[in-house]
C-alpha cells in the first residue's frame, strides 16, 4: 500500500495545532507525514561552508579509504559463505546544520550539530531474484550511527557490526522469498530485481562560500518573530532558518566510488489563527537558496508576514465554501501540486511492477495520457528556474546513479517512467531517479518535476478565461486557488485511486461580476484519469513548489513546476475541522482592546422613537 504525501513546508511546527496531518492519517492508515521534521535525514536546510583544504580523493578522503578497504575485506570473507551476497555497498551520510527558531521575538531552538551514519545494503541470491523482492524488500538495507572524526578502525569496527547484522536478515529474506515465488501464482511482470549498470567514480568538491554569520541571523530571526507580536488574531506564529551542509560517500563491490557534498539553507515563516467555528488557518511562506546570503532581505519578510496576518484576518471572517464542481483556476504553485500528487506519482517506476498498486498508466506507454499542448519532464539535473532554486536536485541518485532529464510526457503522449535499479517490463535500466532518506531501500522518485505548455495566454487574462468558462456552463462562479499547503495521493488498489490537494487562500470570482469573494475550508478532489482530462489552457509562466515528499522509500526533497491551469471541472469537497473555540483570554498586552471590543458587542442597542 502507498499513500504520498507533499508539503511545501517541513518545519517542525507545520502541523502544530491544525488538523491536516490528522486529516490525512484518517484517509489511510499508511500515511507518511509530509512535515519533515528538523532533524530528519535528507531534508535540512544548509549553508555557507568554507572551502575544503583540497579536492578530494581516495586517497586524502579517509573516511571514503575505510569504506572501500572494509567493503573489500566483507566481500573477501562473506565469499565463503553458501549464500554470498552478490551486490554489497556502504554510504556514509556526514551532516553538519544550524537550526534557529524563533517565536514572539526570541529564541525557542538554536542548535548546531554533526552527526554521521551509515547505510549498508545487500543483495542475496542473484539479478533475477534476490532477497529484496517483492515485500521483502526492506530486508536490503541495515542503517546505525557511525563515529565522528576520521578514525578508520572505529569506522571499520562499526561498518562491520552493520554488515554482519545485514547479512543475518538478508539470507533468511531469500529463502522465504523462494518459498513465496514458489507456491504463489506466477507474476505479470517477470523482470530482475536488480538492474546491471556502469560502475560511476565521481568525487565532488563543496561550494566555496563564506561563513555563516550566525549572531547576525539570531537577531535577524528573533526580529522577524517579533513582529507577530502585534496581530492579537494570530494565535500561533513561528519563524524557522534550517542550514545544512551534507555529504554523502558510496562505494560498491561493483567498483563505484561516488562522493556528493551538497549544502543548502531554507527559512520557513508559518502564523496560524482560529475560525469562530473552530477552524484552524494556516499560512506558510517558504524560502530556499544555497547559502543565507540568498535569502530575501530582511524588509522583504516582514512585508511577507505582514501579508501573512492579513490573509489570516481576512481568513477569520471569511465563509467556508460548499462542495463544488465546476470551471476551476489553479496558480502555478497549485497546478505544480496538482500534477505532482495525481501525475508524478503514478510515472513512479516501481508502482507499475508492483501487483498492489493501482497501475493507472502501466500499460499506457504509447498512448495520449494529456492534452497535446502539454508535456511533462523530470530534471534533477536543473538547479533553477524563473530565478527560484529547485528542491529536487542532486548529480547522483542514492544508487550511484547519474541524475538524467527524463521525458515522461510528450505532447502528452506517455514515453518513460521514473526509474531507480528496480527493472520493470520493457525498462530495465535506471535513469538516475533512485531515492531513498537514510535507513529505506530506494525507490523511484520524482526529483524536479516540470510541466510545460504549448497553448498558453498572458497570466492576466487567465482569470477572464475563467469568467468566460464559468459562463459558458451556466455557473454562478469558478474557484480561484490562489496559494496551496500541500497534497497527498492513494495509489494502492485496497483504497480508490484518489487524490487530494490543500488549498489555503481560494477565491469565488463571479461570473456576474461581482468583486471576488474568499472563501475557506475545502480541500481539491478527484482521480487521475477524469481530472487529467479536463485542461483547457495554461498561463504562459513557470512556477515552482518546492517541498518534501514523503513516500516508501521515506522523505526527499522535491520541486514540482507548472504554469496556472484552467480547468472545465474540478471538484471541491468541505474540510474536515476541529471545533475548539479560539482562546478565551486575549494575549498579552491587548487586554483592553478586548474589553472594550467585548463591552461594545454587549452593549444595548439604541432605541428609535
Amino acid at each position: 500500500m502507498a499513500v504520498s504525501a507533499f508539503s511545501r513546508n517541513h518545519g517542525t511546527a507545520h502541523f502544530r495545532g491544525t488538523s491536516i496531518l490528522r486529516h490525512i492519517l484518517q484517509a489511510a492508515s499508511s500515511c507518511l507525514l509530509a512535515a519533515q521534521l528538523a532533524f530528519a535525514p535528507f531534508a535540512f536546510a544548509g549553508g555557507d561552508k568554507p572551502a575544503p583544504a583540497s579536492p578530494a580523493t581516495p586517497a586524502n578522503d579517509p573516511v571514503l579509504k575505510a569504506m572501500q578497504s572494509e567493503l573489500s575485506r566483507a566481500v573477501t570473507e562473506l565469499a565463503k559463505e553458501e549464500q554470498h551476497p552478490y551486490y554489497l555497498s556502504y554510504t556514509v551520510y556526514d551532516q553538519d546544520f544550524v537550526v534557529l527558531v524563533g517565536a514572539y521575538g526570541s529564541l525557542l531552538n538554536n542548535t548546531a550539530a554533526q552527526r554521521r551514519f551509515a547505510d549498508v545494503t545487500m543483495r542475496v541470491g542473484t539479478p533475477d531474484l534476490d532477497n529484496t523482492h517483492g515485500q521483502s524488500r526492506g530486508s536490503g538495507v541495515t542503517s546505525g550511527t557511525l563515529p565522528l572524526g576520521n578514525d578508520p578502525d572505529a569506522i571499520a569496527r562499526v561498518l562491520w557490526e552493520l554488515t554482519d547484522r545485514e547479512y543475518k536478515r538478508a539470507v533468511p529474506a531469500l529463502l522465504n522469498v523462494r518459498t513465496n515465488t514458489a507456491v504463489r501464482a506466477e507474476e505479470e511482470d517477470k523482470s530482475p530485481d536488480f538492474s546491471q549498470e556502469k560502475p560511476q567514480t565521481h568525487l565532488g568538491e563543496s561550494a566555496v562560500s563564506g561563513p555563516f554569520e550566525r549572531s547576525a541571523w539570531e537577531g535577524e530571526i528573533k526580529r522577524l518573530s517579533a513582529a507577530f507580536r502585534k496581530y492579537p488574531e494570530v494565535y500561533f506564529a513561528s519563524v524557522v532558518l534550517q542550514i545544512q551542509n551534507s555529504k554523502s560517500r558510496m562505494v560498491s563491490n561493483e567498483g563505484s566510488a561516488i562522493l556528493s557534498p551538497s549544502s543548502s539553507t531554507r527559512l520557513i515563516m508559518e502564523a496560524q489563527t482560529r475560525a469562530e467555528d473552530g477552524m484552524d488557518l494556516l499560512r506558510v511562506e517558504t524560502f530556499q537558496a544555497p547559502t543565507a546570503k540568498g535569502l530575501p532581505s530582511e524588509a522583504e519578510l516582514t512585508a511577507k508576514i505582514e501579508k501573512m496576518a492579513a490573509d489570516l484576518s481576512a481568513l477569520r471572517k471569511a465563509p467556508v465554501a460548499e462542495p463544488y464542481d465546476g470551471p476551476a483556476l489553479l496558480s502555478g504553485r497549485a497546478a505544480a501540486v496538482f500534477f505532482h500528487e495525481v501525475l508524478g506519482h503514478r510515472l513512479e517506476g516501481h508502482r507499475q511492477r508492483d501487483e498492489e498498486e493501482g497501475q493507472t498508466f502501466t500499460k499506457k506507454i504509447g498512448q495520449e495520457v494529456l492534452p497535446k499542448f502539454l508535456s511533462v519532464v523530470d530534471d534533477p539535473t536543473i538547479h533553477e528556474i524563473a530565478g527560484v532554486k529547485l528542491a529536487g536536485t542532486y548529480e547522483y541518485d542514492n544508487e550511484g546513479s547519474p541524475a538524467q532529464h527524463v521525458d515522461v510526457i510528450k505532447e502528452g503522449v506517455l514515453k518513460n517512467f521514473l526509474m531507480s535499479r528496480m527493472p520493470i517490463k520493457n525498462f530495465s535500466q535506471s535513469n538516475g531517479h533512485g531515492r531513498n532518506q537514510p535507513g529505506l531501500m530506494p525507490t523511484g522518485r520524482q526529483g524536479n518535476l516540470i510541466v510545460t505548455s504549448t497553448q498558453t495566454v498572458p497570466e492576466a487574462q487567465m482569470r477572464q478565461k475563467l469568467i468566460d468558462e464559468a459562463k459558458k456552463q451556466g455557473k454562478p462562479y469558478g474557484l480561484y486557488f490562489d496559494d496551496i499547503q500541500g497534497g497527498f495521493t492513494i495509489t494502492t488498489r485496497q483504497l480508490p485511486q484518489a487524490f487530494q490537494v490543500l488549498p489555503v487562500i481560494v477565491y469565488k470570482v463571479y461570473a456576474d461580476g461581482r468583486p471576488d469573494e474568499l472563501v475557506r475550508g475545502v480541500d481539491i478532489v478527484g482521480t487521475p484519469l477524469a481530472a487529467l482530462t479536463r485542461i483547457l489552457t495554461t498561463g504562459d509562466q513557470p512556477h515552482v513548489f518546492n517541498g518534501v515528499c514523503g513516500a516508501e522509500s521515506g522523505q526527499v526533497p522535491v520541486a514540482a513546476v507548472a504554469p496556472s491551469m484552467l480547468f472545465s471541472e474540478m471538484e471541491v469537497q468541505k474540510r474536515a475541522h476541529q471545533h475548539e473555540r479560539p482562546p478565551l483570554l486575549p494575549p498579552p498586552g491587548f487586554e483592553d482592546t478586548a474589553t472594550a471590543s467585548k463591552a461594545g458587542s454587549q452593549a444595548s442597542p439604541e432605541v428609535k422613537p
